[in-house]
């Protein structure tokens, strides 16, 4: 059995929203799985073969991107840019989840085509992981011709995700509809497209749509890029019990009024992050860090709030074993400080002030991938390797 340990936290943030912040300073990690969650002095330190000392400085679980659209590999045709998804981890996403591998050169649109290539992308991406980043593949953008059969097999095949209703050629009610329902009798997610039209064939998608098709998640609700009414949002918010997604490449006012009106009606448990990367905005390495920013800054959600949107309820509504620090979840987990010549004294009151903390140290499952993050500032206090008492960056 090899465990891990991490001792001298400073903040300890836990993924959940009922107590962000746990009255803890180390936790305890046996063969990729947090094991205990307490006080440094509780812990022994000889059971651990490596032993990381935190410094004072903050611990969250892994940062999960509900919306990438990657398509083989660590390369995006859209972008043409390889190793996308290993520079997100070092901005500290240990979770990528596919809302459609949508660019792929000479995309199949026919019924065949489609099943084949979510059933290949999650496979690739269940046995390839950039990096260390786990990458949730394989989600089935919905064409005209699929039936129930071909989601049943699908579902055998390891497709967990259905990808941006709205992108493929069934894009109403009759058409897409029943394939919803039968995506979710076979245990998978469905997101749908909101907002204007994000690229040839999509569509422009309104709060009334959404509600008819009654997907899993409203994709984007700020857009992707161009977003619904601040009205249409409010009726997602307050007539649906849907997760609402709000991303990087989105409209950013939009995003302020989704949050205040999710305050509003205390549904903060709803609301996840992405990134909505490649996109023709670009690839955004800490998209997710730059989310977290922004809206701890510019609204009146904490940043410890904000870390468990795209932690734990990224999780939750997904189906993931992670996002949370709590015994029995894969032990993801990023270790961060406020950046060089930041006025915040720590993480978080760095992301309050509007500043991207420091990455010093990223692992997944127990296992350390990411030792001072190349796309970060520089954090003011970095976490170390002892190694008989000895620190060693």
């Amino acid at each position: 059995m090899t465990a891990v340990l991490l001792k001298n936290i400073g903040i300890l943030v836990s993924g959940r929203l009922q107590e962000p912040v746990l009255n803890a300073n180390a936790v305890l990690i046996k063969d990729g799985l947090i094991h205990h969650v307490g006080k440094t002095d509780e812990m022994i330190e000889e059971e651990a073969q490596t032993v990381i000392d935190c410094n004072g400085t903050t611990v969250t679980p892994g940062l999960i991107d509900t919306h990438c659209h990657p398509v083989f590999g660590d390369y995006t045709p859209k972008q043409n840019q390889i190793g996308f998804l290993d520079s997100m981890l070092h901005g500290g996403v240990t979770t990528a989840i596919s809302a459609g591998e949508i660019h792929l050169p000479g995309r199949p649109t026919d019924p065949a085509g489609v099943k084949a290539l979510a059933i290949l992308a999650a496979k690739s991406y269940a046995n390839f992981r950039p990096g260390g980043i786990k990458v949730e593949g394989g989600a089935v953008i919905l064409e005209k011709g699929l039936t129930e059969d071909d989601f049943r097999e699908m579902s055998r095949e390891g497709v967990r995700l259905v990808g941006e209703i709205g992108l493929g050629s069934a894009k109403t009610v009759e058409d897409a509809g029943p394939m919803v329902q039968w995506a979710k009798a076979n245990g998978m997610t469905t997101v749908m497209h909101t907002g204007g039209t994000s690229m040839p064939g999509s569509s422009t998608i309104t709060a009334q749509m959404v509600m008819d098709m009654d997907p899993d998640v409203v994709s984007h609700i700020n857009g992707g890029t161009t977003a619904i009414s601040v009205d249409e949002v409010k009726k997602l918010v307050t007539d649906t019990a849907y997760a609402l997604e709000i991303v990087h490449c989105g409209n950013p006012r939009v995003a302020v009024e989704t949050v205040k009106l999710v305050l509003e009606n205390e549904a903060l448990e709803r609301l996840i992050m992405g990134s909505d990367t490649p996109t023709g905005s670009g690839v955004m390495p800490l998209g997710m860090l730059r989310m977290l920013n922004f809206l701890s800054s510019l609204t009146p959600m904490r940043p410890e709030e904000a870390i468990c949107l795209i932690t734990g309820n990224a999780a939750r509504v997904f189906g993931l074993n992670r996002g949370e620090i709590t015994p029995g979840k894969e032990a993801d987990l990023v270790i961060m400080d406020a950046p060089l010549g930041s006025v915040g004294e720590n993480a978080l009151a760095a992301l309050e002030a509007g500043d991207v903390p420091g990455v010093s140290m990223v692992l997944v499952d127990g296992e350390i991938k990411v030792m001072k993050s190349r796309n970060t500032p520089p954090a003011i206090k970095q976490a170390s390797i002892m190694n008989g008492g000895v620190s060693c960056l």
